[in-house]
This record gives structure tokens, sequence and C-alpha cells, in this order.
């Protein structure tokens, strides 16, 4: 084994008539900010996407990745941005953009020679199932409902007109002066009123009902029972003791993040996301599929909605009494096709067969670290220095780079008057971290930033400081691997159970690279005894911070560390080379097509194009992005990715 240099070349990729014959289908295409791949030494490697996104590659590890300064993933600001439409513009502003290296990604532990290849070409070219706590690949292989006596019948869901469900829900959500909503019932029977009673308290969680007579006819009267508080907590007295407060399911999505999914169910079934739990977050420009628990809804309501959504579908309901909690997955398993690939055969088999077998460097990908000038670990390494008129300035400061057009005009107007206020009046979008922190501002004042920062939600605040973890720890990493190659020397780490011990000269030869982990820097691990723990020490101290006091007079911002293994080795790899002639066409069946019975695409033994289908399955926290690097010996910054697209659209 040993390490490879990375070297940040970027090359056109070679043109053929093939290319030019599906130019103009992909020049339609937008370019995607995340979806455009870097180039080493050898050759480059493009992709071609459907849409911009915020994503390159599903990220395993279960938090949030940064958008427009951390902006929350479920506002969708990155999209229909004004650079979209011109490649060449997009390309220059994106000089300005991170490139590996800047982040300390550098070496590669394979030799094989690196070969081109499209990335995520299709979102349906990348799949993820989510692997249990119990080892059990997530899969959507059954749309029955579990039979149950006490769930309504079908009729339940289709009894109300939609002016009727339009004004129960104004109700529900107290959005009028109405106390209650009258029904009138056109077909005066007992049963036609049951029915209307279990529809009412089924969709509209909160709401009871009572039958009145008026003026000869029938009325049900939907009124609430419980004030605000219903609205988040569906009605306990209706739920079968015997059945488990929990429903079950898996969520197949497409093209669509998870907080999104979770969204548009809430607002389908008139309840709070915040009843719906999950494992892990999934990538928006994929295929996934994963478990999800909601207390209190029935499969049935739930399998309803099959008919009426959109890029997602519900299905193997099962209750249980207990929700998710993030983390609980062992992991994911990814199925990946990469287009139009050129590497020959040997090269291909040498490179999947180093990744089964060693496995790639496990550094934090691009997407920890943000999409615009300013990284998002420089706003850390402020925020761990107490410097907070820096934190402020980094957040709000114009920076040259792509960027929405009223982010930049908000920066301008906050470097011209530095009001709040003014700079808030350029934002039609509030909820991005920009905003969160103009609106603290506006609250707490000028000289009270810590406070007007703390508005900003505790998980995109922990995410800068997380940010300058990672840089520390892929810096790190690059220089052990430089120092000391692929073997474990004595004083480097490893875990015995959850606590570190170092690796002593007359027990090294019982140890490999892929027992040694390397920390986070925190108050509560250590260090290699050996050059690397002292270039720790130095880093923090060219960035002003004391390695041995990581405490931070905010408990929040307080680092307590942690240990990452530095190797990590893919589980259950395969790979085939497919031949295909229509770029369009997918090269697998998913679980939605079994389900429908497609049929396996029909792929041509000779066909003009080659593509590389690979499955691996990775532990939590690892990231996709860099096994694939691995494999195409490539560039993932946006920054290689995006001058690599454009100049072959051109």
């Amino acid at each position: 084994m040993e390490t490879v240099e990375m070297n940040s070349v970027s090359l056109k990729r070679p043109h053929s008539e093939d290319d030019a014959a599906n130019a103009d289908e992909i020049k339609r295409q937008k370019i995607s900010e995340n979806s455009k791949t870097g180039s080493n030494s050898e050759q480059g490697v493009q992709t071609v996407t459907e849409q911009p996104d915020k994503s390159l590659l599903e990220d395993t590890k279960n938090e949030i990745i940064p958008g427009e300064e951390g902006e929350e993933q479920e506002d969708e600001e990155l999209e229909d941005s004004d650079e979209d439409g011109d490649p060449e513009s997009f390309a220059d502003m994106m000089k300005h953009g991170l490139t590996e290296s800047d982040v300390g990604i550098t070496k590669f532990v394979s030799c094989h020679k690196g070969f081109s290849g499209i990335l995520k070409e299709r979102y349906s070219d990348f799949v993820v199932h989510e692997i249990g706590k119990d080892g059990r690949v997530s899969h959507l292989d059954d749309f029955t409902v579990p039979v149950d006596d006490e769930d309504p019948s079908e009729e339940t869901f289709t009894v109300l007109s939609d002016e009727d469900k339009q004004r129960l829900e104004e109700l529900q959500l107290l959005k009028n002066k109405e106390t209650s909503v009258a029904i009138e019932v056109i077909e005066d029977t007992k049963e036609k009123r049951t029915v209307i009673h279990q529809a009412v308290k089924s969709l509209f969680p909160g709401l009871e009902t009572k039958t009145e007579d008026r003026d000869g006819k029938k009325y049900i009267i939907a009124y609430h029972a419980a004030g605000k508080k219903a609205l988040a907590n569906p009605r306990k007295h209706s739920w079968p003791k015997s059945r488990g407060s929990y429903c079950h399911f898996v969520l197949y999505k497409e093209n669509k993040d998870t907080m999104d999914a979770i969204n548009v169910l809430s607002k389908f079934l008139r309840v709070k996301p915040n009843i719906f739990s999950y494992m892990g977050t999934k990538d928006k420009r994929a295929i996934t599929v994963q478990e999800i628990a909601v207390l209190r809804i029935t499969a049935q309501r739930l399998a309803h909605l099959n008919k009426c959504l959109m890029n997602f579908k519900l299905g193997n309901f099962s209750y249980k009494n207990h929700p998710l909690k993030l983390g609980e997955l062992q992991g994911n398993h990814f199925t990946v096709v990469l287009r139009n690939i050129t590497g020959t055969d040997d090269q291909i088999e040498q490179a999947m067969n180093s990744l089964r077998e060693i496995g790639f460097i496990n550094y934090y990908g691009m997407q920890r670290f943000g999409t615009t000038a300013v990284p998002t670990y420089q706003i850390g390494r402020a925020i761990l220095q107490n410097n907070w008129n820096e934190v402020m300035d980094l957040i709000l400061k114009p920076r040259p780079g792509a960027e929405k057009g009223y982010l930049v005009k908000c920066r301008e107007e906050w470097a011209k008057t530095k009001d709040p206020a003014a700079a808030l009046k350029k934002l039609p979008v509030k909820r991005c971290v920009e905003g969160q922190l103009l609106r603290g501002l506006l609250k707490y004042g000028m000289k009270n930033i810590i406070s007007a920062f703390g508005i900003i939600p505790r998980n995109n605040r922990l995410m800068y400081i997380h940010s300058y973890q990672s840089y520390v720890w892929n810096n790190m990493v690059s220089k052990r691997i430089e120092e000391y190659g692929l073997k474990a020397v004595p004083g480097d780490l490893t875990l015995k159970g959850a606590t570190a011990v170092h690796i002593e000269e007359g027990d090294v030869h019982n140890y490999t690279i892929h027992d040694v982990v390397m920390p986070l820097p925190g108050f509560d691990v250590i260090y290699p005894k050996h050059k690397i723990g002292e270039a720790y020490k130095e880093m923090l101290v060219a960035d002003n911070l004391d390695i041995n006091n990581m405490r931070h007079k905010i408990r929040d911002y307080s680092l307590s560390g942690a240990y990452r293994k530095i190797i990590i080795r893919p589980q259950n790899v395969s790979w085939e080379v497919v031949a295909y002639d229509d770029p369009r066409i997918p090269l697998f069946t998913t679980d939605l097509d079994k389900l429908e019975g497609k049929p396996l695409p029909v792929l041509p033994t000779d066909g003009k194009f080659r593509a590389l289908k690979m499955e691996f399955s990775l532990p939590p926290s690892t990231y996709a992005t860099m096994a694939i690097r691995e494999v195409l010996k490539m560039d993932t910054s946006i920054k290689n990715q995006t001058q690599l697209n454009t100049t072959w659209l051109r």
C-alpha cells in the first residue's frame, strides 16, 4: 500500500461524437453547485445534473449540511439561484470557492490511475438504503396495511367535501374566529353520521364532534375540545390500548430531503412535524429509503397519502411502542452509477479492489465546510476564540462568488449601514442564518452579539464549531499519513471499548492502519505521542487557541472532542460495468419499480457508453463522497467541479 499525493489540476474532458450528440440535452440541464466534479493529474470528472442542489453525495452522518452560511436544510433557498442560467459566469463566481486542499483533503491510499465519469447525471443514479440498528437494510416492498377493527372505513377519507376540509382545517389551526364548523348531513342515516364523525376526528386531530338538529335538519358540529394543545397531541382516548403508540413505516423518496418530506406529510395529515421521528436525514438529490415513526397516526391514514403524494411513497407499516432516535442506525447501503466512464477494465478492477480491501481516508467531505467564499470553519474558529464581532462580520459581510441576489443586496446594505433593520428588509425569506442573526441584533442590540447569535437554532450554531473540528482533523490526518504511511506506529491511538489508548512499541505488530483513530480536538481526548500530537498543538496555537483549554465560557461551545477512524473499509462492496446508449434510461430497478412490476432495463451488449455500477455499505459519520473520490481520484470541491463542467459544456 502506498499513499498518493493529490494534484488539483483541471483538465478538459475529451470531446467525442457521442458527447456532441447529447450536447443539446445536457445543456438544457441545470448545473448543480454541488454536483460537478474535479480532476486529478490523470483525467477530469464531470457531473451533469438535472437541477440545482445543495449536496453532491449522501452524507451518512446525522447532521445539518451547510448551505448558505449553514442555512437550515429545510429552507430551499439555494434553489433557482440567479446564477443558474449561465454556466460560464457561474464558473467565474465559483472561482472563489474552496478546494479540497483548502480543508486538508490531500491524500489517497490507492495507487491506481484515476479515470473520469459522470456522477449523478440523474438523481436516480444514486440510491441510499438505511441500515437499522439490527443490521436490517430498509426496503419498500409492501403496501399492505395491518388489519385493525378499530380503523375507520375507506369512506372516511371521501365523505367530506373539499370546502368542508378547508373550513375544518382553518378551525383546527385556529385561523379564524369561528368556534365551530357545522356540516349538514345530506343523507341522514345513523351510518352516515357515524362516518362523518369518524372522518372529522381522524383527519383533524384535536377536534371533537356532536350532532345537532337545526330547522329540521341534522348537522355534525365540529369544535375544539382542548384548545391549542390538542393540535400537537392526537386524541389519546381514540387510540386502542392494544396497539403500539407509534406507526413505523418505510419512506421511499425521490429528489427530496428528509425534512422536506416530513413537512409535506405533516401538512397533508394536519399535524405538527415534531410527532415524526427518524434515525438519520438523507440526501435530497437521490432515491433514498429509510424508516420513519409517527405518533398515533394510523397506517390506514398514511397509506391513503400514497394516492396524492408526488416523489415519495409509504409502506411496510407496523405498530410499535417506541419512536426512532437520531443516530440509532448502523449505516447506509449505497448503489451508485457513474456514467460515461473512461477507465479501462484493469483500472476499474484495481480501483474497486483497493476500495474493498484497503478502503479510503475517512475525511470530512466538502459539504461540511459550506458553499460560499467564507467557509464555516472560519466562523467556528471565531466562536471558539470568543471573537463575536468577527462571528457577526463573517456571517454578514459581502463575499465574492455565487449567491442569491437578495443575499448580495442584504450584505451590501449591512456593509453600508450596519443597520440590522435595513439589511433585514432586503431579505424576502427570513429563516436563513443571515436573517436570524439580523433579527437577533434587532432584538438585543449590537452590543449583545452573543444573545443575537443565540437566536439561530442550536444545531446550526454547533455546526460551525464542528466544522472547525473537522478542518483540524482533516489536516492532521493528511499529516499523519504523509509522515507514517498506511501502517500503525508507536504513539498512534486505538480504541479499547470507548477508551482511547496509545499503541506501544512492543505491541505495534498487533495493529493495522484500520485500528488507528485520531482525535477531534476537545477537553476530553488524548493526542498521539508522536510528531502529530505536537502538530495538533501547533495548529491550534496558530489559530490563537489553547489545546489544553477547550472549554468555552458558554457551555454549548465547549468541545469535549471525539475519536474517528482514519481509514474506513466499506462493507458489501460489489461492482459491474454496463453498456448503454441512452443517458436517460435507468440502469437498475428501484424498490418502487419492483413493486409496480416494471421490467429490468434492456441494455445493449455493445453500447455507445459504459457505466460503473457500484454498491457498498458505510457506517454512520462517513462520507460516500470520499469513497467515490478514492475510486475516481477526483477533487470533489465545487470550485473544480464547476470549472470542469462549464469547460465541457461550451
